[in-house]
This record gives structure tokens, C-alpha cells and sequence, in this order.
């Protein structure tokens, strides 16, 4: 294995490359430009843990699921057969087809095969696709998006042209036959398409079609201009307008419809929305309560593995679109909490809904809003199988973003992990290796390669967090260098440039629901990891259903300096594993002085409300141990804080 180096490094050296690299695809007028452009799938390949993280998926459900769950098995009725001919099979297949090809895995390509057959070599007459009995808008929209990324993966000629075909055939009947339930609120993940396209065959006809969507469409902007929503929703009041997947989808909306409208509200819209989110639903791991529907800010409440990955989705459009670092990070915080946290480490099972404060997973009626008693256990399809089907997407979607192309005939580097990418650059083939073991570490080493000298802008992004951050190109320091940005750096690139990135990890504490506190350090929210026994509840094939209880305590209060926080913690590093996200052998961990609070108590198979801040208790301090977010399958998150001892009378 590569060595670490002692920072963030990036070499640009010629390589031997048989074939053209990509370039990414740009908007056509009369679409406005993009700050940056996503690149074709497969020019960016994931590299170390990354890799390793994308073939423990390939060897757990994402790569058997087809082969003993019925939705997605050979009868599906988008394999031809008599079976579930809706949302199911397309969901699948939008996180088997990317993690097949970033993989290269020739099992898993074959098993996507006859799904993209089946769909180009049955569509009718009139330009339908998918299966007959399928009278619904929305999971056609997802098998375009399956559509879209296989014909980046192979080129495949025929994507094209079906493409327009559909098209062409919805905009005729459109009319009569308009958006209905979840495909009212989704058309921003068809409009995704329907760009894709006019960026490669120009038809004025797509922008028409586009402006059918919409007119036709929820119109999201206009719900977070007075948020409806400020806290927990009622079973009676829950709507397509409060689910929670519904607006993971919509926070994509604007940024799409602003390069069409060019209208600065569009442009902003979209963190607008996620203000709204944070203020009124916000929870310490990045995302928004909704178990299913919004449930307001108690750590306790639940968020569906769905909307994570829908909204991960969302955000990669957004960043490309508008090009705002914050989007960068908000990206990283999911995708490295949340993401591996609704999972088992062998990405076996997974949960419906993953609670920050997860003291017990147990069939119990807990505090949902609409849920059921089955939503927290992990297993093959714990309350919907909605999830056993979407969740695929995460992290192989998440591998290729992490390296974009810019409007200025650049690359930039929006988020960081262990890869490489290789992109035509003004024409050039370049490549980048990039060897990290970030988010663990603030270090990487990064390889990029143009085939011969070549003049281009390299980007790259700064974190909120990272204040101290430095950049170095070739050992000279780069002035300006300011957290929340993405850095520029312009010059003739050669054989043997290198570019040194630096970006330091202080604990911090983050202000939460009561008062309490969350702790991170660089994108990374630590936990109390609580020790865990596994009780199994069925079997489905190779899946178990299990309900998880605590061995040990959960209910702590932490002691912190509040003028200097990062004082109270004291980090320890240890090797990274293959699966880094495996409380056994975390990567990082956070040690911290904290005190029993016997008056936190489980209610209702939840851990109560974190007590108002600050909190007294009797009792003598202890050292307790943090582990990644994403480690710990039960967890505290949100911490009351410890105020003054009471002076003893």
C-alpha cells in the first residue's frame, strides 16, 4: 500500500493510456453554465478504504439481493416477468448499475444486464417504456437516471435515441395523462434527465418538456419561502409536501431550475431550503428528521435510509450546479455519519430509521410519526422495503462526485476520499491518484498525470471547519488560503507538480436540541459507542433480522471548558481497517470526562429528550470513549452538558 505522506499531496506525472479519457458534457444555451459539471461515470474510480467500502457493498445485499428477494428477482416485470413492475426494480438497479461499473466487476455487470436490455429492447411503438401495467410517471423517471449512467459507463448507442424517444411520446400525452401522487413531487429527478439529454442532442423540444414538469410539478421554492413545518408532524397532517424522502428529492429543484430560469431567487433557493431544514428539523448527523414524516429536532426521532441517500443524490447535483463549498460539506457530513450508521458493517442489513441518540433497536412502538414498531431493527426490510431497494445508491454515486470538472476547463476536487480520476483537460488526458486516508485523517497523497504539459485551474475545496487549512504546489505556500471556498490554483501543470493540502481536525462541540451538544472533528460526528448484543429475529436468506440492546451505560452528561472546548477531549488514532465504520476497530476515537445522569431514562424504547443544559448530577466523573457516528449502531449523539457541581451545604 501506498504510504501516507505527512500531507494532502497531488503529482502530476505522464502515464501510458490506451484509450481517450472523458470529458464532462457542458450546458447548451440557452441553459445557464454550471460552476462545475459531474463527470462521465467511471472517470472517477474509488481508491483504498473507498474501494474497500465498494466491494464490502458488492459482497453484501447490493450485490445478492436479486437473487433471493422477490422485487427484484427474475420475475420483476421490468425483467419481463409477472412481478412488481414498479419502483422496486429501478431502484435497484440506480445503485447496482454505478457500483457494478465504478467496480469494474464483471459478476455484477452481468446481473445489470438483462434489466437495461429488457427496457431498450421493449420499448413501444409509441416511445413507452418499462412494464405495461405500469400507469405511473415516477418509477420511469428513476430507470431514466439507470439510463443515464449506464450510457456514461458503455456509450451504448441506443440511450440516446430511447431517450428522445420517451420523451418525445410523454410530452404528447402529458397533458392528458399528467404527473400524479409521488411523481408530482419528484419531477426535479426527471428533470435531471431531460438536461442530461439536451446537453448531448440539443432538441428545444426537452426545454418544453421541462417547463411540462414543472407547470405540472410541486413547486418546493415556493413551501420554504414560509416553511410550514416547525416541528413534529401529525399522522393527520402528513403529505406528500412533509415526507421526508419527498424533500430530500426537492432540495435539488432550484439549483436544476435556475439554469433554465436564470433567476438569482433560484439560484439561492436552495440554501434557503436547507436552512429551513436545519433550523425547524436539523439533526447532528447532517440530515433532517422524517420517520416518515418530519418529526422535528429531538435526536431521538428517526431518519429514513432513503432520504439519506436521496439526499446525498441532491446535494451532488447541487454542488456541480452552484459550486458552493458548504454543499461539500454538508455531503461529507452524510456520507460519512449517517450513511454507514443505518447500516450493519457488512452491509448485510440495514434500518428503516437510524436515530442520532440509538440506545435500542427492538420492535417497540416508539415515537414515530407514521412508522411502525419495526423501522429501527436492522435487517432485510425492516417496516417498507422501500429502502432494501434505494439504498444502493449511496456510496457508489457518492465515489463519483468526488472529483468534477469546471466551467473554466478545469478539475476540482469537491470532496474528499481515496481515488483517482481520469478526464480530458483542454484535450489533454490527466489523471489523478489520490491516496488518503481522509475523513480520518487531514492527509492525503494524490498522483495526477497529463499526458503532456498543460495550463488549467485545479479547485480545491476548503472546509468550513478547516481554518488553518494550508496549500503548498511544489513546497511554495499559496496565499489566500480561507476556510469555506474552493481554493484556485492555475499553471501550466507538468510531470512531478505537487500540491500539498493540509487540513487540520480540532474537536469542536456543536449546539443542539435542550441545549445539548454534538461533537465532530473535521467532517466526522463522534459518539458514545454503546456496547452491543446482537439478538436475532428471523431469517431471510442470507439476511437476519436483528434487534441490537445496550451492554453498557448510555445515559452521560458531558463535562466541557466552554471557552475552550476542544480542551475537554483528547483524540487517539489507530490503523484504519478495510471497513472503517466497525466499532470494534474504529480509526479515530475521542476520549471525554463525563457523568451518569440516572434521570435520562428510556421511554417508550427511545431514549427521552436529552435533558435541558446545563445538567447537574450526583455521582463521580468518568472517562468515556467516542467513536465515528457511522461505527456505532447504538449510540449517543446529542449530550446534555454538565454544569458546576452543586456546593455541598
Amino acid at each position: 500500500m501506498r504510504a501516507i505522506f505527512a500531507s494532502l499531496v497531488l503529482v502530476l506525472t505522464a502515464g501510458s493510456l490506451a484509450a481517450a479519457a472523458p470529458a464532462a458534457v457542458k450546458n447548451r444555451a440557452p441553459l445557464g453554465e454550471s460552476v462545475f459539471y459531474r463527470l462521465p461515470l467511471t472517470s472517477v474510480k474509488p481508491a483504498g478504504w473507498l474501494r474497500d467500502q465498494l466491494q464490502i457493498q458488492s459482497q453484501g445485499l447490493t450485490g445478492h439481493l436479486d437473487e433471493f428477494w422477490p422485487d427484484t428477482g427474475p420475475n420483476s416485470a421490468w425483467l419481463g416477468g409477472s412481478g412488481e413492475g414498479w419502483e422496486r426494480g429501478p431502484y435497484y438497479l440506480d445503485g447496482l448499475v454505478p457500483l457494478a461499473y465504478l467496480l469494474n466487476d464483471a459478476k455484477l455487470i452481468a446481473k445489470t444486464k438483462p434489466w437495461i436490455e429488457w427496457t431498450l429492447t421493449h420499448q413501444s411503438a409509441d416511445g413507452a417504456i418499462g412494464p405495461a401495467k405500469n400507469r405511473d410517471w415516477w418509477p420511469l423517471m428513476i430507470m431514466l437516471k439507470v439510463l443515464t449512467q449506464y450510457q456514461e459507463a458503455t456509450g451504448d448507442p441506443r440511450v440516446i435515441p430511447a431517450m428522445e424517444k420517451y420523451f418525445a411520446y410523454q410530452s404528447r400525452i402529458l397533458t392528458g395523462e399528467p404527473l400524479k401522487e409521488w411523481a408530482v413531487y419528484r419531477w426535479q429527478d426527471e428533470l435531471a434527465s431531460v438536461l442530461w439529454l439536451y446537453n448531448r442532442d440539443g432538441d428545444p423540444h426537452l426545454l418544453e418538456l421541462a417547463r411540462q414538469l414543472k407547470g405540472q410539478g410541486f413547486d418546493w421554492e415556493k413551501m420554504f419561502d414560509n416553511f410550514p413545518f416547525p416541528g413534529k408532524v401529525t399522522q393527520e397532517r402528513s403529505n406528500y409536501d412533509s415526507h421526508g424522502v419527498n424533500n430530500a428529492m426537492g432540495l435539488k429543484t432550484a439549483a436544476l431550475w435556475q439554469l433554465i430560469s436564470h433567476d438569482p431567487a433560484d439560484r439561492d433557493a436552495t440554501a434557503h431550503m436547507l436552512r429551513a431544514l436545519d433550523e425547524f428539523q436539523g439533526l447532528p448527523n447532517g440530515m433532517f428528521s422524517a420517520d416518515e414524516h418530519f418529526a422535528g429536532r429531538n435526536p431521538s426521532q428517526g431518519t429514513e435510509l432513503c432520504a439519506v441517500v436521496e439526499t446525498m443524490f441532491s446535494l451532488e447535483l447541487d454542488l456541480a450546479a452552484l459550486g458552493e463549498p458548504a454543499l461539500g460539506d454538508r455531503l461529507e457530513k452524510i456520507a460519512y455519519n449517517a450513511l454507514p450508521g443505518g447500516q450493519s458493517a457488512d452491509l448485510w442489513e440495514h434500518q428503516y430509521d437510524q436515530q442520532p441518540n440509538q440506545v435500542l433497536c427492538s420492535l417497540g412502538r416508539r415515537d414515530w410519526g407514521t412508522n411502525g414498531p419495526e423501522s429501527n431493527l436492522f435487517g432485510l426490510e425492516p417496516n417498507y422495503g422501500c429502502c432494501t431497494a434505494n439504498l444502493h445508491q449511496g456510496w457508489p454515486k457518492f465515489a463519483a462526485s468526488l472529483w468534477m470538472a469546471s466551467a473554466d476547463d478545469g478539475l476540482a476536487l469537491s470532496a474528499y476520499g481515496p481515488s483517482e480520476v481520469r478526464a480530458s483537460v483542454k484535450g489533454v488526458d490527466v489523471t489523478v491518484d489520490e491516496a488518503t486516508e481522509y475523513p480520518f485523517r487531514d492527509r492525503v497523497s494524490l498522483t495526477v498525470a497529463p499526458a503532456v504539459k498543460v495550463r488549467f485551474p485545479l479547485y480545491v475545496r476548503i472546509p468550513a471547519w478547516a481554518g488553518d487549512a494550508t496549500v503548498t504546489v511544489n513546497g511554495q505556500k499559496v496565499d489566500g488560503v480561507r476556510a469555506a471556498s474552493f481554493q484556485r490554483i492555475e499553471r501550466e501543470w507538468q510531470k512531478g507538480d505537487k500540491v500539498e493540502i493540509v487540513l487540520p481536525m480540532k474537536v469542536r462541540t456543536v449546539a443542539g436540541y435542550n441545549g445539548s451538544i454534538s461533537v465532530e472533528r473535521g467532517p466526522l460526528v463522534y459518539s458514545l459507542g454503546i456496547g452491543e448484543s446482537w439478538s436475532k429475529l428471523k431469517q431471510t436468506g442470507p439476511v437476519t433480522d436483528f434487534e441490537v440492546y445496550p451492554t453498557s451505560a448510555w445515559n452521560y452528561g458531558l463535562r466541557v471548558d466552554a471557552a475552550n472546548p476542544a480542551s475537554s477531549f483528547q483524540v487517539k488514532e489507530a490503523p484504519v481497517a478495510r471497513q472503517p465504520f466497525d466499532r470494534s476497530t474504529p480509526a479515530v476515537s475521542i476520549q471525554a470526562t463525563a457523568r451518569r445522569l440516572p434521570e435520562w431514562v428510556i421511554v417508550d424504547d427511545s431514549a427521552a429528550p436529552p435533558p435541558q443544559s446545563p445538567v447537574t448530577a450526583a455521582g463521580k466523573d468518568e472517562v468515556v470513549t467516542l467513536i465515528p457516528y457511522g461505527a456505532a449502531r447504538l449510540r449517543i449523539t446529542s449530550f446534555p452538558v454538565l454544569g458546576p457541581d452543586t456546593p455541598k451545604k
